[in-house]
């Protein structure tokens, strides 16, 4: 067992019960520059990004820039630099789109999406991983069946590091209200019908009375990309 894993069972217990500060703050004074928050630009991961930024403390931020990203969610980028006077980490394939339909087909989204995610986001995040000691994440438990037992402090054996989830125990509304209380900037595209958001092929608005995640994958037997996946 590594130090680090070691380190996990010691907290993880008591963890259960810190705030979204507590476990921001822990995994600062743990990690330092060792650690960095994983954003996809949804709401949870913008409300992460403003309360890593009230802990006084350098903060390091990365995305999946699949090249496929909605117009709005580059812009949102643009605003929490601006926001926050950082500097988001973009991690990339190693496949641009046009290399990428050349090996593997067109539109690979539409008949492989499995495929399409690993190329795009799993391959990219193991590599950038492989550079940290922990990372955080805005997973909650409510999301969906395959986050239901999220702990907020873990260890990543897929990865082979720790992984934070702060929000593991809040809803969907307590979300919505740290958003709004503090102006957070967020992707206008929640206010069209889209609880979740991907890539632009991969994603739609969802209808009444369906799922929150019914628009990710849509006709696909499939929930999600791979990065939380055990």
């Amino acid at each position: 067992m590594t130090a680090s894993e070691q380190l996990v069972g010691a907290v993880q217990a008591g963890a259960a019960n810190w705030s979204l500060a507590e476990v921001l703050r822990w995994g600062l004074k743990e990690f330092g520059d060792g650690l960095a928050v994983a954003s996809s630009f949804g709401a949870e991961d913008v409300v992460l990004i403003d309360a890593a930024s009230r802990q006084g403390a350098k903060f390091r931020v990365f995305t999946l820039d699949t090249d496929f990203l909605f117009p709005e969610t580059y812009a949102l980028i643009d605003r929490v630099e601006s926001r926050y006077g950082i500097k988001v980490e973009r991690t990339r394939s190693e496949y641009t789109p046009e290399s990428q339909a050349e090996k593997f087909g067109p539109a690979l989204w539409s008949s492989k999406p499995d495929q399409c995610c690993e190329l795009r986001k799993v391959d990219p995040l193991k590599k950038h991983l492989a550079t940290l000691a922990a990372w955080v994440t805005g997973v909650r438990r409510d999301q969906s069946p395959t986050r239901a037992t999220a702990r907020k402090v873990e260890w990543d054996a897929k990865f082979g590091l720790v992984k934070l989830n702060p929000l593991a125990d809040w809803s969907g509304q307590q979300v919505w209200d740290y958003i709004r209380a503090n102006d957070v900037p967020y992707n206008p595209l929640h206010d069209r019908n889209y609880p979740s958001i991907g890539c632009t092929y991969c994603t739609r608005p969802v209808q009444p009375g369906e799922d929150p995640r019914a628009g990710r994958w849509s006709g696909f037997n499939k929930i999600e990309c791979g990065l939380h996946l055990k």
